[in-house]
């Protein structure tokens, strides 16, 4: 039998809060108080999130593959080894392209409709997230995501101690070994290429740390935007209640005035017969 919260989690979120509230009231129903309870607690995701719960529900395997490049990922950022750094950086944006691009055809599937709305830079962002942080992997494992997650930093490494190291060997000069002077020549090399290094490395923080501040406050704003349309949706239904209410006490009312209507007309007749009974009894004398 399907799990109704993992079904609940992989429909478009469009229907989240009428059929959370049909799941509340089935274990209500069932004398079941403290699942209706931990139900009605479940939060509504935002599409994003949606779509990468939809991911890791309906092709757990691929989010595995990227949770186990993600541990290779942070060790090779313990181990500050840069050739492997790269290679490892390659194949998460390899994946987690690939992966956005599943999810997002999963989502389109589930909802049509909306194919057009549908937020893959979200998307990626929290794929990316998942790779660079243990914790954030687990929440997109679960199928449980309810809003889009990232990540400003580079793994575990402490970022004040982070540097780069490479195995590759300075370029050979043109000039012949002349011992001291050779050796000062080829560290000034590799100090030049390591500050080359560094700027393009701090170039590429503050980039990042700015657009994560950029899709926190996107995130933060459909959250809140969410949030309205759960309230709005609720107050709907609330509303959709009290006239499905005052339609059935106005039919009622309806029956009572069709029944008076009848009654009326059957006095009406009954006056008429005793009228003319008294007239022809006058008729008589």
């Amino acid at each position: 039998m399907p799990d109704p919260v993992v079904e609940l989690y992989t429909a478009p979120p469009d229907g989240f809060v009428a059929a959370r509230a049909e799941l509340v009231a089935a274990a209500k129903a069932a004398g079941q108080a403290d699942r209706a309870k931990q139900l009605g607690k479940l939060r509504k995701p935002t599409v994003a999130a949606w779509v990468v719960n939809l991911l890791a529900i309906r092709r757990p395997e691929l989010v595995d593959q990227l949770v186990e490049l993600s541990a290779a990922l942070r060790s090779a950022q313990r181990q500050l080894k840069g050739d492997a750094l790269r290679e490892l950086t390659r194949q998460r944006r390899e994946a987690v392209g690939a992966l956005v691009k599943e999810a997002l055809a999963l989502a389109a599937k589930a909802d049509p409709g909306n194919r057009a709305k549908l937020p893959a830079a979200e998307v990626e962002a929290t794929l990316t997230a998942a790779v660079s942080d243990a914790e954030v992997a687990e929440q997109v494992r679960s199928g449980r995501l309810v809003r889009a997650a990232s990540y400003a930093g580079f793994g575990e490494v402490p970022r004040p101690n982070l540097r780069l190291v490479t195995d590759e060997q300075p370029e050979p000069v043109d000039e012949p070994d002349t011992g001291a002077g050779s050796k000062r020549a080829a560290e000034a090399e590799r100090a030049a290429r390591r500050r080359a290094i560094e700027r393009e490395l701090g170039a590429a923080r503050a980039a990042e740390k700015s657009t994560a501040k950029d899709l926190e406050k996107a995130g933060k704003a459909e959250t809140d935007g969410a949030a309205a349309v759960e309230r709005a949706e609720a107050a709907l239904q609330e509303a959709e209640r009290a006239r499905a209410d005052a339609d059935a006490e106005l039919g009622r009312l309806r029956a009572a005035r069709k029944a008076a209507e009848r009654a009326a007309t059957q006095a009406r007749r009954r006056v008429g017969d005793v009228e003319a009974a008294l007239e022809a009894l006058d008729d008589d004398e």
